[in-house]
Formats: structure tokens, sequence, C-alpha cells
């Protein structure tokens, strides 16, 4: 597969999936709750809708390959190349009428992510990376992303999902960050990592997250300069405690005040 092909496939997997979800939203769609036993973890039938129409694709152009999705599991994850899917992520802001959502691609080989996209199909943008460079398209113009440079954690912007989906001990540890930071902001899910590629953000903290919540996010932050490692300065694919930064001080920093 030629780099023409394969960039014109995940813009394809990126269409076919917008098309799917945007009849959905900001409608009165059905939402089902995935979690039990307490707490709220979303899901309707734009997800499933989009994931079944990605792997359908994916499939049909490249059987041998794997695909690893947030709604409908695993198959073929000892392939050579795995494609990892989350077709909404940002549920909550989704159901709730918000923009900060976005359906994130990613391809994996040998379990490592050489190639990543955020595609938000109601702004009609597209951030997209393999690692050694990170590009947007979009209504502000096509450009490549940089991250910015930044001091330390008092110049720092600093971003989490909320800290309420922490357990006690790592929102504590997070309130030590943000508390050290200029400015801290809440909702982003994956607009957050992008935003953080883009220049606009500096420090990005994130608990609980799943392979599909991250592996597509790897390649556009590591093609836009910054650094992505778990809490515990290890290799961010398979998920957990993430920390994300776009200058090497600000992780240090973040990473030495996190463990203590």
């Amino acid at each position: 597969m030629s780099a023409i092909d394969f960039t014109s496939f995940v813009d394809r997997l990126a269409s076919v999936s917008g098309e799917t979800i945007l009849p959905f939203f900001r409608t009165a769609l059905a939402i089902e709750n995935k979690q039990t036993g307490g707490g709220f973890d979303p899901v309707t039938a734009a997800d499933r809708a989009a994931e079944d129409a990605m792997r359908t694709l994916i499939r049909k152009n490249f059987p041998e390959h794997g695909i690893l999705g947030e709604e409908y599991g695993s198959e073929r994850t000892d392939a050579e190349y795995v494609w990892v899917l989350d077709p909404i992520d940002g549920t909550k802001s989704f159901i709730t009428g918000m923009v900060a959502w976005g359906t994130l691609i990613g391809l994996m080989r040998f379990g490592e992510p050489v190639f990543g996209m955020m595609h938000q199909p109601f702004t009609r943008e597209r951030f997209a990376g393999d690692g050694g460079g990170a590009r947007y398209r979009g209504p502000a113009g096509d450009r490549d992303l940089h991250v910015r440079a930044c001091l330390g954690l008092s110049d720092a912007i600093v971003s989490t999902t909320s800290p309420l989906l922490m357990n006690k001990a790592d929102r504590a540890a997070f309130g030590k960050v943000e508390n050290a930071a200029k400015l801290s902001r809440y909702g982003g899910d994956c607009y957050a990592y992008c935003m953080l590629a883009a220049g606009l953000i500096d420090l990005v903290i994130e608990t609980e997250i799943k392979p599909y919540d991250i592996v597509a996010v790897i390649p556009i932050i590591a093609g836009a300069g910054g650094i992505i490692t778990t809490w515990e300065n290890g290799p961010a694919q398979e998920g957990g405690r993430i920390v994300v930064a776009g200058d090497a001080r600000v992780h240090a920093a973040a990473l030495e005040m996190l463990k203590g």
C-alpha cells in the first residue's frame, strides 16, 4: 500500500464515520448506559453505527488486518497491522450537543502506534500524525502542527476531561499540578490532545484511559513534537494514567508532582 493509497483510505474511513454520525448529532437519540453498578458511560446508535461502518470498510480492503474498537471489541489483534477505533471519543459531549468530541482512527504495526487521526465531522476538522510530523486540515486552512515551548508548570495551561473521573488519590495528585499551573480547563476529551499538538495547551492529564482512547493520539502528539507517557513515564498505548506535554520541562515537572 503506497503512502498516497494509505492517506486516501484513512480519509475514506473518516468520511464514512462522519457521514454516519452527523445525522444523529443534536437530535433526541436514545442513550444507553454501559456502566453497571453506578456511574454513567453512555453509548448511542451513532457510536455503534460508525464503528460498524469503519470495520466493514477495513475488512473489505484489508482482510488480513486486525481491529480493536470500543463498541465491538477485538479481532485478529495478533496481526502485523491492527486498527484501533473509537467512533465517538467524548460521547458525553456528543449527547449534550457540545463539539468536544471526535472519531479516533489509529493504526498499530507490531504493537506500536504508527498513524493516528482525529476527525471532527461537525467542525470539519482533521488532525493527523505519523510520529514524524502532524498536520491539521479544516476551515482554518491546512497547516503543520507544532507544540509550543513552556518554561514550567507556572506558565502552563493544563487540561483534563474531569477530575471526577479520577479516584481519590489520583484526583489529589492532579490537584497539586492544577494548583501549580497558570490555568486549567475541563471537558476536552480527544480535542484537548489536538489542541496541545496545535500549541494551545501545554499539559493534558488523564486516568482510566483505554487503548482506543489513546492509540490514535500518540502519533499526532509525537509528530507535533510533544511527549506522551503514563504517569510512570512508560509507553502510553495500553492506556491507564496518561501525561501529555508539549515541553519536556513541563512533562518532567508534572511527573515529579504526580508521583509525590
